[in-house]
């Protein structure tokens, strides 16, 4: 019987047969895109005009849960122990440097306007706090369930982590054409955009949930 050839440590990684990490990414890497497109929201929300007749843009509470989970990803995982570590250290310096950058020029810019873009809304975290934390304890359990069900291994697992990024990503990327095409307009689908926050919050706190 001919002996089995284990394959090389730094040998490249097969996305198809040996699927490790979602779509063949290093480590980390998934969770990185996950960030700026979070905390670009931010950005946004700081960086919009404060003009007279354009209305004054605030960060959503669901926002502040879905940042949550970004920090406690990064806090839990400072650094990877792959030898390809370019593109989640890119991430990183692109969440991390461009959020110092905004928030050091709508500092600058105005100080009052920062804090009041960056207070949440009273009336809208007495009603949506407990749906919010609610829905990314749910999420992340579940993701986090299914891990230990299945274990990290396992090709129905990693499909399905898979598919939770792209999903994911996908309700992150329509929301930002919904808050630019809603950001001018005086009346806005406040209750719509709380309840697709939710879906956002339930996906995104899966995936995460799969790589605790």
């Amino acid at each position: 019987m001919a002996a089995t050839i284990a394959p090389a440590a730094d040998a490249p990684l097969d996305s198809v047969n040996d699927p490790r990490h979602p779509f063949g990414l290093p480590l980390g890497t998934v969770r990185g895109f996950f960030s700026v497109l979070i905390c670009g929201f931010f950005w946004l929300v700081m960086l919009w005009p404060a003009k007279e007749g354009v209305p004054t843009a605030k960060a959503d509470l669901g926002h502040f849960f879905l940042l949550s989970l970004v920090f406690m990803a990064f806090a839990s995982h400072p650094a990877g122990t792959s030898g390809r570590q370019f593109l989640p250290w890119l991430m990183r310096f692109v969440f991390i440097g461009g959020s110092c950058a905004v928030i050091a020029y709508a500092w600058y810019r105005d100080p009052a306007l920062l804090k009041s873009r960056l207070t949440p809304d009273a009336s809208e975290f007495a009603e949506w706090w407990m749906p919010y934390l609610g829905t990314m304890a749910l999420g992340f359990g579940s993701g986090l369930l299914f891990r230990f069900l299945l274990g990290r291994d396992n090709h129905v697992f990693m499909t399905v982590r898979s598919w939770l990024s792209v999903v994911g990503m996908i309700l992150l990327c329509v929301e930002y054409v919904l808050f630019l095409g809603y950001a001018s307009v005086e009346v806005k689908p406040v209750e719509f955009f709380r309840y697709w926050q939710l879906a956002e919050l339930m996906i995104v706190s899966a995936y995460f949930g799969t790589r605790a």
